[in-house]
């Protein structure tokens, strides 16, 4: 057994990861879609509740077609976008006057920071895989028609037909 990662291990371990990253957006997404006042609350800042329900849509939707797609790619990507949006959210938004509402701000922060690395981990992986496969399969239909060049016969076999049918 080598020590090094094959690339069916690193495989895995991507899709592992976008399997992860889809459930915590379905569980993030419901307890924002149910709880949202909570949710805000717990991040230390005063949202609205209709803006805070319409990110857990976003967060459903985005967990949605990470599991149910055999290309998780573009619903990473949404992720991402999705967590730049959250910061900036979270930057702006006016912060409660509770006692430690900074404090959770701050963890709110990281922990978007934290998910956003690992999103960027998984789309990055995929985009990689992506690539592969994409080489893998130019490489088989190179191989198939390495020996064609296009014509049905030789060029000079061409031009002598051609003249022979030409008007003349």
């Amino acid at each position: 057994m080598s020590p090094y990662p094959t690339d069916s291990d690193r495989r895995a371990e991507a899709d592992s990861l976008s399997r992860g990253l889809g459930i915590f957006s379905l569980a993030l997404g419901f307890a924002e879609l149910l709880a949202a006042r909570r949710v805000a609350k717990a991040s230390g800042v005063r949202a609205d509740p209709a803006l805070v329900r319409l990110y857990g849509l976003r967060e459903i939707a985005c967990g949605v077609g990470i599991l149910a797609s055999s290309d998780p790619s573009p619903y990473l990507i949404a992720r991402i976008g999705g967590d730049a949006l959250d910061f900036l959210s979270l930057i702006a938004a006016p912060r409660r006057n509770a006692r430690g509402a900074r404090h959770r701000v701050w963890g709110a922060l990281l922990n978007v920071a934290t998910v956003t690395a690992l999103d960027v981990c998984a789309a990055r992986s995929h985009a990689h895989e992506q690539a592969k496969r994409r080489n893998a399969r130019s490489e088989h239909y190179a191989a198939l028609y390495s020996d064609r060049r296009g014509f049905p016969r030789s060029p000079d076999a061409m031009r002598g037909a051609a003249l022979r049918d030409s008007p003349g």
